[in-house]
């Protein structure tokens, strides 16, 4: 099978997206909640404070762009660029619903910045590098738009071991179905999962005093059947994998995901460990 292009790999994941947008605003709440503590940690690796202009890469359904316009507050301003339309416009309705006047959405790829050099004070991200089908090249341009002495913050997810909730849907589908072995090098949720992985590329694009750290945290659902549903309305990947599968085949893929899941019960919520990687670095002058 001939190995897609950059463009057909980005417009395959603009349709992945599109389609799990709603799933996406059904569930807002609840990452809005569970994850916020990670949204604070880009902001303040970030270094944002009132007055500044930050870039959003991979804004999806508005995070950590909405927390990063309410800490630059109304002298400053927030720029969010994602592939996915459907995705934005869930951001730019929680945008409205809390009053925010200084954050606006895009359409764009990240790898194509369409600002201009040295323009912004901030770039935050969050799980969004590793879908990239050219990583150094997206790395240039942040380093590109800048201004000196401004700092990037990016999460990407750690190894997938360290990340039961999302890698047991995998290998569960494996259990079921033969797949080929995942090439390591191709976009995808754990691209950047090893140490040094991204702080690198941004090292070779020109940024200094990075740091690589391994952010430990956890979430919670209300049951394995509340996870399950979560995982089948918003990831795209394994929406396409359940798709070539018969119904019995997706019962039993069901069936093995819950049961695993049943194993993080405490108390009366399942309850999953998370390990993400979070990259900052500063560009000279």
């Amino acid at each position: 099978m001939a190995t897609p292009s950059p463009e057909q790999v980005i417009d395959n994941q603009r349709q992945d997206w599109n389609r799990v947008a709603g799933g996406w605003e059904k569930w807002d709440r609840f990452f809005d909640e569970q994850m916020a503590f990670l949204n604070h940690r880009l902001v303040g690796d970030a270094r944002l404070r009132t007055g500044l202009r930050v870039l959003d890469l991979g804004s999806g359904t508005g995070y950590p762009a909405i927390l990063a316009a309410q800490t630059v507050g109304v002298d400053g301003s927030v720029v969010g660029i994602d592939l996915a339309e459907h995705m934005l416009t869930v951001a730019e309705s929680k945008a409205k619903r809390l009053g925010l006047h200084n954050v606006t959405f895009k359409v764009g790829d990240v790898t194509i910045l369409p600002f201009e050099s040295a323009s912004f004070d901030a770039v935050t991200s969050r799980f969004c590098l590793m879908f990239l089908p050219d990583i150094p090249k997206a790395a240039a341009e942040i380093v590109r738009i800048l201004k000196p002495g401004s700092w990037v913050a990016a999460a990407v997810w750690s190894a997938p071991e360290k990340n039961p909730s999302i890698s047991l849907s995998m290998t569960a589908v494996k259990q079921v179905i033969d797949l080929p072995p995942a090439d390591p090098m191709a976009p995808g949720i754990f691209r950047l999962a090893q140490p040094g992985d991204f702080a690198g590329m941004l090292e070779r694009a020109g940024l200094t005093d990075i740091t690589d750290q391994e952010f430990l945290g956890e979430w919670s659902y209300g049951s394995t059947n509340e996870y399950y549903t979560s995982l089948m309305e918003i990831a795209a990947p394994i929406q396409n994998l359940m798709a070539t599968l018969s119904e019995t085949q997706r019962q039993e893929v069901k069936h093995l995901i819950t049961n695993a899941a049943s194993q993080f019960q405490r108390g009366i919520h399942i309850t999953f460990p998370i390990a993400v990687r979070i990259v900052a670095g500063r560009r000279p002058g």
